[in-house]
């Protein structure tokens, strides 16, 4: 049975991300929602186990996936996150916004960082946007660099289990010509092999604005969703914190996962 965390902390947009997901998750077979909560006063226990019992409730009316509940006591939200993901071997977790924030920040923006920085395992990110739809096509960006290496193969593959998706895998760089050159060649076989599983389509795109590009590669295939691998945490730092991610999460219709080894 797969685990798949959600962490809430009772806003409204947590909790639309809640429903997100179990709409998302509903009809898929040995999958647990978990539902996660972390409070930072003793005093406020049984108020969180209370209101995750009534949200557990309210759930069960969009779906009939598992649901299980964990709340505990930690003023370090990313470091109990985390632990509990790799405690139950999560295949995933799912964040959307917060509305104890601005809107334009993702959910506990810092903490998201740390929490894909940890790594526990691929993490989710909800745009506000996004209207759930099932996940049938799935868009695997790469640059091709020694993808043997630089492709988190397991932990994708957890996630594509899942949804068994239509799977595209996509390069974007301005070098791209008429032909590709033989090194993209050697890697494009290397990601077949590794994703021969998902019969993969590959695309390489020639421009030069990547966000811009991926988001009209979604429109163009109806991509229901995106994974990106980030290659460095000044990656990670670039992609949530820059206007870049107004054009890959704020402005995206599909949620955007992030996997690394």
């Amino acid at each position: 049975m797969k685990t798949v965390i959600i962490p809430v902390d009772f806003s409204s947009t947590s909790l639309s991300t809640a429903k997100y997901a179990i709409k998302m998750l509903a009809g898929i077979e040995a999958v647990n929602l978990v539902l996660f909560h972390a409070y930072d006063k003793a005093a406020d226990e049984e108020e969180a186990h209370f209101q995750l019992n009534n949200l557990k409730t309210e759930l069960k009316e969009f779906g009939q996936t598992v649901i299980s509940l964990h709340a505990e006591l930690s003023s370090d939200f990313p470091e109990a996150l985390t632990r509990f993901a790799r405690h139950a071997a999560a295949s995933l977790i799912v964040m959307g916004l917060t509305g104890k924030t601005k809107l334009e920040q993702i959910f506990m923006t810092s903490n998201t960082l740390k929490i894909v920085d940890k790594n526990p395992c691929p993490v989710m990110v909800v745009p506000p946007s996004a209207d759930f739809n099932s996940i049938r096509n799935v868009a695997l960006t790469s640059d091709f660099k020694d993808v043997d290496k630089s492709t988190p193969f397991e932990p994708i593959r957890k996630v594509l289990e899942l949804f068994q998706p239509n799977l595209h895998i996509v390069n974007v760089n301005s070098d791209h010509y008429v032909s590709l050159t033989e090194e993209f060649l050697a890697e494009r076989n290397k990601m077949a092999e590794m994703f021969a599983d998902f019969n993969p389509e590959f695309f390489f795109i020639g421009t030069y604005n990547f966000h811009d590009t991926i988001n009209q590669f979604v429109q163009d295939k109806n991509i229901d969703m995106v994974i990106t691998i980030p290659r460095s945490h000044s990656f990670i730092e670039n992609l949530f914190k820059s206007n870049n991610t107004k054009k890959l999460v704020f402005e995206s219709t599909v949620p955007v996962l992030a996997a690394h080894e």
